[in-house]
């Protein structure tokens, strides 16, 4: 099933539902005993920071884990104290919204090697008293999904309703579905792709070069000092352009220029809205991000293929069960929507069941967190669905 859906304008949006309120980011230690990286490296242990939103079922079927995308965290919904914005997907995430937590239990987790409460780069090596940097081994998008994994073991729950996620969420959601589909109901990949292209393994070396070129940098070693500033904010210029799009970016600054009437003739003044608002955007980056985790985590999405021993994309699918919504937007050129209709047509080619909509939007890359009021009601009416099946295929025992 194949749709093209339109942007709804903002009178359209859904009436505002009462939110979740104060929420916790919770901590758990796990792999003791090690994980068994992709690189063949052995790591452990692992703390895992994670927050839950609603209530768990007694049949436990009712399970949504939400997947982050790179600069994301396991605070996607809710208000933690003291913060001024909610989580990351809160117009999606609570009572009422697409993920409705009067309906659903959803379960974000921050990813293996970031740095925001799971171990990462950033986080304090035992052996040494001093934090990871480079020592820190390299991990995949399956090592990532492996930690999940573990971290829905320590709750208690086998088997989800649906996994989802947005960009590199979305990557994690298939390889969900390709490396556990036993434990997957259903999948929700939004603004996402199965592997990276060469210009999009390019963007990332480039962001990479910009930290590592900066003499802050150290080789990674420099949590003693401020570390790579300006070359984690060109970084973050870098790859704020590639989740804009042309149109969006016209419309927003155009060629207007930053408070004159005329142009500077030189190299430190801003000219234009658009270098003041790049600017802004990688200074603030700056402030709430490790640079050897960008570098980590850019080098993640870059190895990750699908196909990766299997040869053929529709291969990863044979068999599969799993329910899946892809959903793409027009304007997105960092992850265009033909990557994601290529994993549909190829969980058709195999008998699977793939919804595939394309939402028509000017946002870029960015819509996946912009573009809500033409997302939720594809994702609740799935997400009925799913359930709906888990119901009829388990003869009403649930998950």
């Amino acid at each position: 099933m194949t749709m093209n859906v339109d942007r709804e304008s903002e009178s359209a949006a859904p009436q505002a539902h009462e939110g979740l309120g104060l929420v916790e980011t919770k901590y758990v230690e796990l792999f003791q005993e090690g994980l068994e990286l992709e690189s063949g490296v052995r790591f452990g242990p692992i703390t895992v920071a994670y927050e839950t939103y609603g209530e768990l079922s007694p049949a436990r079927d009712n399970v949504i884990l939400v997947c982050h995308a790179l600069s994301g965290g396991a605070h996607a919904a809710g208000w933690l104290p003291g913060q001024k914005k909610p989580g990351w997907w809160d117009i999606m995430i609570g009572p009422g919204k697409a993920f409705d937590t009067n309906k659903y239990f959803v379960i974000c987790s921050n990813v293996l090697g970031s740095c925001y409460g799971t171990t990462g780069p950033s986080s304090i090596d035992p052996q040494t008293g001093k934090p990871y940097g480079l020592r820190f081994p390299v991990v995949t998008i399956r090592d990532m999904v492996n930690v999940q994994a573990r971290l829905l073991d320590y709750l208690g729950i086998h088997r989800v309703l649906c996994v989802t996620g947005g960009s590199m969420g979305g990557m994690q959601a298939l390889q969900w579905a390709a490396s556990r589909p036993e434990r997957v109901q259903s999948v929700i990949a939004i603004a996402t792709t199965w592997r990276h292209s060469a210009q999009q393994i390019a963007f990332n070396e480039v962001a990479r070069q910009a930290i590592m070129a900066d003499p802050a940098w150290n080789k990674g070693d420099y949590y003693d000092g401020e570390g790579p500033r300006m070359g984690l904010a060109v970084a973050r210029m870098i790859g704020h352009i590639t989740y804009l799009s042309d149109a969006s970016m016209e419309r927003k600054f155009g060629r207007r220029l930053r408070n004159r009437e005329r142009y500077g003739f030189d190299f430190t003044s801003i000219d234009f809205e658009v270098e003041s608002y790049l600017r802004y955007q990688g200074q603030s980056f700056v402030e709430r991000f490790d640079a050897n985790s960008l570098l980590y985590l850019t080098k993640a999405l870059d190895y990750f293929d699908l196909t990766q021993g299997t040869g053929e994309l529709r291969e990863v699918f044979l068999g599969t069960k799993t329910l899946f919504l892809f959903i793409t937007f027009s304007s997105d050129w960092l992850y265009p929507p033909q990557q994601l209709k290529e994993v549909a047509q190829a969980v058709r080619r195999v008998g699977g069941d793939a919804t595939y909509c394309e939402i028509n939007s000017d946002y870029g890359h960015d819509a996946f967190l912009l573009e809500h009021a033409a997302q939720a009601p594809l994702i609740a009416s799935f997400l009925e669905r799913a359930k709906a099946q888990v119901f009829e295929g388990d003869g009403g025992e649930g998950i």
